[in-house]
């Protein structure tokens, strides 16, 4: 470790300079001895590194993209030309000279604060040497050997001997605490960042060998940091756990604003902003339109988070435009005129209780409606009887109406025994035919 750290101290000097920089400031509130001021001016200059970095860890993003969308063609790449390394190796290059990638796009912010973090490691070994370095001169050593936090002095290790640890005025005991805490919280915040990535920030639709390596990458690094972690300087292990946490944090903010197409963090932004579009009636902001823009723009090339957002504006009533805007369907402008139709209501969720005994009230109607209406068939059938049956004819009225036809009109029998003869096949005339008046014309 200090060979590498040698290797960048044509850096100390700057590195040293904006520590000295900070101190002042922070030594004016908290005290020039204090582990407050050495502490946060360390803090103060992972912060202003982090700052400048920030460009470097957008192409860091879209370089880990890039690779994940290609990561298809690159295994079919290695399929088509296995036997022919050279060949492979020819339209790797290719593929990332047409999409514009490159594979250490993903590195650069680690490889840009390699120089800084030795140049640190420089600097508080010295200081626990009790030397000189940079612009931090006799004064300024003699404070930060003093400065303490937690009770750990700033130069301390965890694999330092108790004399050591002694003679910067602290005990073993604290050193080692401080430390462990430090080194577990270190590791913590790398896991969980992998994690995140992995878990929310990553196209799923897409099985390749990309995300397995990251995944075993994701348990890797947090014991190798563990491990280096025990040879760090309370200082450096400040600094590491400032710069975990603040890619944690970076991380967290690019995957809630902008996430991977296709993944689960795609999908929680596309319903937020759905929601967003329907309680304001409008896509509201720049960048939320350059989303829906560019979604439209896809066409049949939409993934599944996509589609389900253009389904829930369709219901909503909105359509989006090639713009990135929304305009509102015929329902919803009915809606917003005062016309809105009323809305069907959902029967509320019953128990199973309530569901049993409803079933067995509708089953105790069904049987009574059942009963009822044999009742009404019975008495329709009762009433009905009489009036099928042939009333007999009194003699006196027989005679009369023979004397009358015998008088005026001879009778027609072949017409009645033909009606007659009717009505005893088809049975559905009720009643008795009632006889013609004599003077009825034929």
């Amino acid at each position: 470790m200090d060979t590498i750290a040698n290797f960048f101290s044509f850096i100390t000097t700057p590195v040293s300079w904006v520590i000295v920089q900070f101190h002042k400031l922070y030594g004016a509130i908290f005290g020039p001895d204090t582990g407050w001021a050495w502490g946060l001016s360390i803090v103060s200059l992972v912060v202003l590194i982090r700052i400048c970095l920030i460009p470097l860890f957008v192409k860091q993003i879209k370089s880990t993209r890039n690779m994940q969308a290609l990561q298809p063609k690159m295994k079919a790449i290695q399929e088509r030309y296995k036997s022919d390394k050279q060949r492979q190796s020819e339209e790797m290059m290719k593929l990332y000279k047409e999409t514009g990638t490159n594979p250490l796009s993903s590195c650069l912010p680690i490889l840009a604060q390699s120089p800084f973090f030795f140049a640190l490691y420089s600097v508080l070994s010295h200081i626990a040497e009790g030397k000189t370095i940079g612009v931090i001169n006799q004064s300024l050593l003699d404070s930060a050997r003093q400065a303490h936090i937690f009770g750990a002095p700033l130069a301390a290790k965890f694999t330092d001997s108790a004399e050591k640890v002694e003679a910067l005025g602290a005990s073993i005991t604290d050193v080692r605490i401080v430390t462990a805490v430090m080194i577990v919280l270190m590791s913590a915040s790398q896991f969980f960042t992998q994690r995140q990535l992995m878990m929310k920030n990553v196209d799923l639709s897409v099985k390749t060998p990309y995300m397995q390596q990251q995944k075993m990458l994701m348990y890797i690094f947090p014991l190798i940091f563990a491990g280096m972690g025990i040879n760090f300087p309370v200082g450096v292990l400040v600094y590491w756990l400032t710069t975990n946490v603040w890619t944690m944090g970076q991380q967290m903010y690019v995957i809630n604003q902008n996430p991977t197409p296709g993944s689960k963090a795609q999908d929680a932004y596309l319903q937020r902003l759905l929601k967003n579009v329907s309680h304001h009636g409008e896509v509201r902001g720049r960048r939320r339109k350059n989303i829906v823009k560019a979604i439209v723009a896809k066409g049949a090339d939409r993934n599944e988070n996509e589609r389900r957002f253009f389904v829930g504006l369709s219901k909503a009533g909105f359509t989006a435009q090639a713009d990135g805007t929304v305009i509102k369907g015929a329902a919803v402008a009915a809606e917003a005129e005062g016309g809105a139709t009323t809305r069907r209501q959902q029967p509320k969720r019953q128990t199973k209780a309530q569901r049993q005994a409803a079933g067995g009230q509708q089953a105790a109607d069904a049987q009574a409606s059942d009963e009822k209406s044999e009742d009404k068939a019975d008495t329709a059938e009762a009433k009905a009887a009489p009036s099928l049956e042939k009333k007999p004819q009194s003699p006196a009225k027989g005679a009369k109406a023979g004397a009358q036809g015998t008088d005026e009109q001879p009778a027609r029998p072949s017409r009645a025994n033909s009606g007659g003869s009717r009505q005893g096949k088809s049975g559905q005339r009720k009643g008795q035919q009632r006889p013609k008046h004599p003077s009825s014309k034929k």
